[in-house]
């Protein structure tokens, strides 16, 4: 899945997300929902001074945002590097809305730092 080739979803699927972002994630948020309902990707983690590590993200679907997403992120094809984190759907749109801006910019489909952080409970 490229996200280059990403259709916007559904307007009515995305008028149930819009009431949680304002200004510039709003604008994203068709293709960032759209991205959600695949359930998947695939991306490349960059690694300061060392080479990328690829992943796979994967995660459950559903249409309300307050539902909460299990996303798991797999490693190099190593089921020992495989981490899972449990979030409310909103706010893992908005995400998903940071990998969509970070390939804009970067042509890397990857998360957030923040999302990271979340990722390996550094903020707990």
């Amino acid at each position: 899945m490229a996200i280059e080739t990403l259709q916007p979803a559904n307007p009515r699927d995305v008028g149930i997300y819009s009431p949680y972002y304002q200004g510039r994630k709003r604008t994203a948020l068709p293709l960032a929902i759209s991205l959600y309902q695949k359930g998947s990707f695939e991306g490349f983690r960059k690694i300061e001074g060392g080479e990328g590590i690829p992943f796979v993200a994967s995660w459950n679907v559903s249409s309300l945002p307050a539902d909460l997403t299990r996303c798991r992120l797999q490693f190099d094809g190593n089921a020992e590097l495989s981490y899972e984190v449990t979030l409310a759907n909103f706010e893992f749109v908005d995400y998903l809305i940071d990998v969509i801006f970070n390939f804009k910019t970067t042509r890397v489909i990857d998360f957030s730092q923040g999302f990271y952080r979340k990722l390996l409970r550094l903020d707990d």
